[in-house]
């Protein structure tokens, strides 16, 4: 049979297992191979074992059989021919293994790196990162690894994990300088490669308890949005293979995520901080009895998810008794944080009327002053009210800045309508109001309140005002009731009323006077206690 040359090494075995034919690529591969010579003994093992179970039927035929020659690897195929010899031709497998394998451990590292990120970002808060990245690290990257974030007051955070184990936090007060790279990492700089670093080097503080000797480190930076979010420390015992060059590549990419992760945790956590305290400056305040005067308040946002918008109320105490309280109840174009933050400025600005608050257009003038002359685009109502205790009952000064009137609830029921009137605040170079005076008797309170309760869309078809028939009818059954109780009820109302709909910014302020103090007593002969 006449064989056509071919760049592969091919054997030819009769079913006794004796070479009958070997081409010079098969004798280069195979140097102890001759022709009449037998297969066994002077080729791999698994190739003589291929051919024995192809002889027997044990193997299917065409079954593919492979195995290493040296350092190489090789897929023999069989091919009977017709007189019941099998040509085994050979090749090389060993760079499509090599591909093969690189791309099931890329595949592998990008499905980590994804699940890495999606299980980093799923947490804005820096510990839990933290706590994260190193049980990550220790699972997929080290035996050990060390999340270590910048210096604090008390010392260095570190997060510590050992491989199949539970992260543990620590704060150490040590010099990251004994530890080659780590000083730089947490500097940001970038990492030191690890066959610099001597594992024999390593400071008792950074390996852990019973881990062993050391055999490897890597340590790389964890970058951060323009400042460094930490350092990552990887450790691996004595006896396993030391770090290659592909490893700490790869471990530096899940740094960035780590780091870019922390990064945006730590944001997160400044930001909130510096929100609750603005926000705390933005809301209104818890309001009590002043100058024994009952007030009482309540805001409703006009988003559920929000707590501040253009609604505001205030009660600035009289410096001593007998001196008339400043109670102030706005309300800032729009809703939201924009709103908010005019809302801030006026009640800054009217914080600083205060040596003037007896003058109630003097105020209004100034404010409407400092509203005009700033870069504010929007306009707000007011409603103030000069309140002091006289006598049993409690004298009001009440000035309207464009605002809804204020409403007076007597004992009896009965509610009246504040006569005070006035223009826009922030429009008009003159914002003029008049003031009108209002005597609560013990029982009586004065209601101020913004057009988003009157305005209030909802109720059976859902497109119907709240109205102020309707809000007077309310107040009217709430003759009587504490001030906190009058509030609760009225943004009760507004929450049934408007359901689910959309709706404007609430506030409300109730400015009460406290029933008489009056005598009981046990057979008429006690002194009796006095209650209010």
């Amino acid at each position: 049979m006449a064989l056509v040359p071919v760049p592969y090494p091919v054997v030819i075995v009769d079913r006794s297992g004796t070479v009958r034919h070997a081409n010079p690529q098969a004798s280069h591969l195979f140097p102890a191979l001759c022709p009449g010579g037998p297969l066994y003994g002077n080729v791999p093992a698994w190739l003589a074992d291929g051919h024995a179970q192809r002889m027997t039927g044990a193997s299917p035929a065409g079954a593919v059989v492979s195995g290493p020659v040296d350092e190489r690897v090789f897929e023999a195929h069989p091919t009977v021919q017709d007189d019941g010899d099998v040509l085994w031709w050979l090749v090389d497998d060993t760079d499509r293994r090599l591909a093969r394998e690189a791309l099931r451990m890329e595949r592998e590292r990008t499905a980590f790196l994804a699940e890495a990120s999606n299980t980093l970002l799923s947490s804005l808060n820096l510990e839990r990162c933290m706590d994260v990245t190193a049980q990550l690290a220790a699972e997929y990257l080290a035996d050990a690894a060390l999340v270590i974030a910048p210096r604090k007051a008390r010392g260095l955070p570190v997060v510590l994990c050992l491989s199949g184990g539970e992260p543990q936090r620590f704060t150490w007060n040590v010099d990251p300088e004994d530890v080659l790279g780590l000083g730089e990492a947490l500097q940001g700089f970038p990492p030191v490669p690890s066959r610099w670093i001597d594992p024999a080097t390593a400071p008792g503080w950074l390996v852990p308890d019973g881990f062993g000797p050391v055999g490897s480190i890597v340590i790389t930076p964890l970058p951060g949005h323009g400042v460094p979010a930490g350092a990552l420390v990887l450790l691996r015992r004595s006896g396993e293979a030391a770090f290659s060059a592909e490893e700490e590549v790869f471990a530096r990419l899940f740094a960035a995520r780590a780091g870019a992760a922390m990064s945006a945790a730590r944001l997160y956590a400044e930001q909130s901080s510096l929100a609750q305290t603005l926000m705390r400056d933005l809301l209104p305040p818890v309001l009590q009895r002043m100058g024994g005067v009952e007030f009482a308040g309540g805001y409703r946002a006009a988003k559920d998810h929000e707590r501040i918008g253009g609604d505001f109320y205030d009660v600035h105490p009289a410096a001593t008794d007998g001196e008339e309280s400043f109670a102030v109840l706005g309300d800032v174009c729009g809703k939201g944080l924009e709103a908010a933050v005019l809302t801030g400025k006026i009640r800054n600005t009217l914080q600083a009327l205060l040596p003037m608050a007896d003058d109630h257009q003097r105020v209004i003038d100034l404010l409407n002053s400092a509203l005009l002359n700033s870069q504010a685009t929007r306009f707000a109502t007011l409603i103030m009210a000069s309140v002091v205790r006289e006598g049993g009952g409690v004298r009001l000064r009440v000035t309207s800045a464009g605002h809804e009137p204020a409403l007076i609830v007597r004992g009896d029921g009965s509610v009246e309508e504040g006569a005070s009137r006035g223009t826009l605040v922030g429009v008009l170079p003159e914002a003029r109001a008049t003031t009108t005076q209002e005597t609560l008797a013990p029982g009586d309170f004065c209601v101020l309140f913004t057009d988003g309760f009157t305005e209030a869309k909802g109720g059976p078809l859902g497109d119907e005002l709240f109205g102020e028939s309707r809000l007077k009818k309310a107040l009217a059954h709430c003759a009587a009731m504490p001030a906190e109780a009058v509030v609760e009820h009225m943004l009760m109302l507004a929450s049934e009323w408007v359901g689910s709909e959309v709706h404007d910014d609430m506030a409300v302020m109730i400015i009460a006077a406290p029933r008489s103090a009056h005598l009981s007593a046990v057979g008429g002969h006690t002194r009796g206690r006095f209650t209010a």
